[in-house]
């Protein structure tokens, strides 16, 4: 069975934009790069060359990996059902217990995963922790660092 990737309909098409993006632009840009670098001569102390060849070995591990995710997309469905609920999609807001600041993140797929735009996999720790849990609910978490407690005190619409 192949794995499902569970994503949000922006996030579907903002990885159908990078496709399109490696596809059209960057393999050209690519082919041109190492068309010039051939023309130096000598390829087997050609570092052009080289670099050129290892950044179309990795667009095109890019591009395999994204059509990938898109022909095995679930579309996360955002709906106002339960929404007292911590589901996929949806954006948390909790406080680390007992006096801790407020951190809020998106659950998303894998695929979409985005620590840093405050957007995390289904599959985290946090997300485990507190899927299916409800407003007000307290929640585990396990991390690398030892183990915490949080409450949840918002659950909304994702931006």
């Amino acid at each position: 069975m192949e794995q499902v990737y569970h994503m949000t309909q922006a996030g579907k098409e903002k990885l159908e934009a990078e496709l399109e993006d490696l596809k059209v632009n960057k393999r050209k840009e690519i082919i041109e790069r190492i068309q010039i670098a051939r023309s130096f001569g000598d390829l087997s102390e050609n570092s052009e060359y080289e670099s050129a060849r290892d950044e179309q070995a990795h667009m095109e591990g890019r591009i395999s990996t994204i059509e990938n995710q898109l022909r095995f997309a679930e579309i996360i469905s955002d709906t106002d059902e339960d929404s007292d609920t911590v589901t996929l999609g949806r954006k948390i807001t909790f406080r680390e217990l007992p006096d801790g600041e407020e951190e809020s993140y998106t659950i998303v797929g894998t695929a979409e995963a985005d620590p840093l735009g405050f957007k995390i996999s289904n599959s985290s720790p946090i997300a485990q922790a507190i899927l299916g849990k409800r407003l007000g609910d307290t929640a585990t978490i396990d991390s690398p660092g030892g183990s915490f407690d949080v409450k949840i005190i918002k659950i909304e619409k994702a931006d």
